[in-house]
């Protein structure tokens, strides 16, 4: 199957499941988490529930209609995405993380005609959101006279045999939320053809992958995140075993369960694992101590192209059985990849996690660009990159050091707000934002970041000056600078007139992280009595805050709050 000659993410399904129908009982996708009920579904079981759905939905969708999905990581997910657009319709998912408020301004951005929520907490956070006209479907059973997935799946209508053939690649096939610096979140539409165009890229990477290993994945990234809503296809096309994580402290015993070859997360979860590793390695002693030293020094060397002469390919062939063997046995023993986007991966940490025998690919991607633009590839990592751009997008640096990026994956544009799609897309190339050179092997290399948008460990996107016109709003706080890219949570530099001001603006903090998403919360402050201003550098002539100068002098300050 030639994804290029595909016309839409429904026929990559429908295509797929013709390719192994005489494997219909194949096991397909797999729900791990206990409290959502375990559940193991094969192709035909997933294509039936699909049609089943399809069919319903198609009483009150028509081409073009929007269709919010509010649930956790589970089967359902992907049976109702690709149901959606089966029945012409566009989703539109949301995180379970969302601010109330959130909630409430994409649900009056988009306009859906359809609501499918996972679950009674879930709908009890977006029912006062949600008109008369908008049809509401639950995956389990919470009452209030709304069908649940069951009952549709029981129904004996007519069932579509066929997919819809037509939607065409230019088509919009899903709506993305994502932070804009002002505040207010950006719906990015994305094409089928722009998600297909990424699909075709990644299989490219990963086919060296997938020829050594049956292709198992265990999914925990939000669905609702652009990076794993596009692997969910990437899956679909490798006709891949999916097993959907409980949650991210059950990742390692989950990876014991489903035994992946490849894996796609954000740098968050490769931090937490160099830490737990390291500690692990930090309590060794003696000859044990000595055999962890050589492994990480031989692999890096390895992974540098750096040759080993005689005695030290013994030595890392010893490693190789005593140590990495064992470490990825713990890891369920099968992992050929993990692949990290999402956000900006640590060098230390890619050098320690390929050294130890846990191979990373670091890729470069935004959700405008469906979202994947780069990415490592096996047997040829440059850690201190992000790897060749895909062969089905261009990418050029612009005369200031911009990324721009053309392709057939570039965003159709943002919902409702053609202003801000002009300022991004321009003849066709997409302004990302982020600073960057290529390397003399081809290798894309990011820098810098030129807008001010915070990316966190988990790979969101975060607004900083939405939060700190939010801080301002308080009479003790002067002024503020909120950090936390490449970090796990947000600090905020405070400017106000006296120390004793500290119980108040906590108390302020406090009541306002009520409000606001889990990744937006400022969980720490440092409390400072210089103001920024023009004279000392630290504002510009429009009195915009000058991060990089602000940073120069408290950016040791705000690391200590880590």
């Amino acid at each position: 199957m030639k994804i290029n000659n595909i016309n839409s993410l429904v026929e990559l399904y429908f295509k797929k499941y013709e390719e192994i129908k005489n494997k219909e009982n194949l096991p397909f996708l797999f729900g791990l988490s206990s409290k959502n009920k375990k559940i193991s579904l094969n192709w035909n079981e997933v294509t039936s529930k699909i049609r089943y759905l399809t069919a319903f939905l198609q009483d009150y969708i028509s081409p073009g209609d929007r269709c919010v999905l509010l649930s956790e990581n589970r089967p359902q997910w992907l049976i109702a995405d690709i149901a959606i657009m089966n029945s012409g319709g566009v989703t539109v998912p949301l995180f379970t993380t969302y601010s109330v408020s959130d909630y409430e301004y994409i649900i009056n951005d988009c306009g859906p005609k359809v609501c499918i929520v996972s679950n009674k907490l879930l709908y009890e956070k977006i029912k006062k959101f949600l008109n008369g006209k908008i049809k509401v479907i639950s995956i389990d059973e919470i009452k209030n006279k709304i069908e649940n997935f069951s009952e549709i799946f029981k129904q004996t209508n007519i069932i579509n045999k066929n997919y819809n053939d037509k939607i065409k690649r230019n088509d919009l096939a899903c709506i993305i939320y994502t932070s804009g610096t002002t505040g207010k979140p950006k719906g990015v539409m994305l094409s089928h053809g722009g998600i297909l165009s990424n699909c075709e890229g990644a299989l490219e990477i990963l086919a060296s992958i997938v020829k050594k290993k049956k292709p198992v994945f265990l999914t925990w990234l939000p669905l609702s995140h652009s990076y794993e809503h596009t692997v969910q296809f990437v899956q679909i096309s490798l006709g891949a075993k999916v097993y959907y994580a409980e949650s991210l402290d059950k990742l390692i015993p989950n990876m014991s369960v489903a035994k992946p070859t490849i894996m796609t997360a954000v740098p968050r979860f490769y931090q937490n694992l160099y830490n737990k590793i390291s500690l692990n390695f930090s309590k060794l002693e003696g000859l044990k101590k000595r055999l962890i030293i050589n492994t990480l020094s031989l692999g890096t060397k390895k992974l540098k192209k750096i040759n080993l002469n005689f005695g030290e390919k013994i030595s890392n062939f010893l490693c190789e059985i005593l140590v990495r063997k064992k470490i990825k046995k713990q890891f369920g023993g099968e992992l050929q990849a993990f692949v990290s986007g999402g956000g900006a991966l640590d060098q230390k940490i890619g050098e320690f996690l390929n050294a130890i025998g846990l191979p990373t690919l670091q890729g470069y991607g935004l959700t405008e660009a469906s979202p994947v633009v780069s990415c490592n590839i096996p047997g040829n990592i440059q850690i201190e990159t992000v790897g060749p751009p895909f062969k089905t997008n261009e990418v050029k640096i612009s005369k200031d050091g911009e990324i721009l990026v053309k392709g057939e994956n570039v965003m159709l544009g943002y919902w409702n707000k053609k202003v801000e799609t002009d300022e991004v897309l321009i003849d066709g190339w997409l302004h990302t934002g982020d600073i960057g050179e290529f390397t003399k092997e081809g290798n894309l290399k990011i820098t810098d970041r030129k807008k001010e948008i915070i990316v966190n460990l988990g790979g969101d996107n975060i607004s900083p000056s939405k939060i700190e016109n939010l801080l301002c709003l308080n009479e003790k706080v002067k002024q503020s600078l909120v950090y936390g890219d490449k970090k796990t949570y947000l600090v905020a530099l405070i400017v106000t007139d006296n120390e004793k001001n500290r119980s108040e603006i906590n108390s302020y903090i406090e009541n306002l992280n009520k409000n606001l998403q889990t990744i937006e919360k400022v969980k720490k402050i440092k409390l400072i009595n210089e103001e920024f201003t023009i004279e000392n550098g630290m504002l510009t002539p429009t009195l915009k805050l000058k991060r990089k100068k602000i940073l120069e002098k408290y950016k040791e300050d705000l690391e200590k709050l880590y």
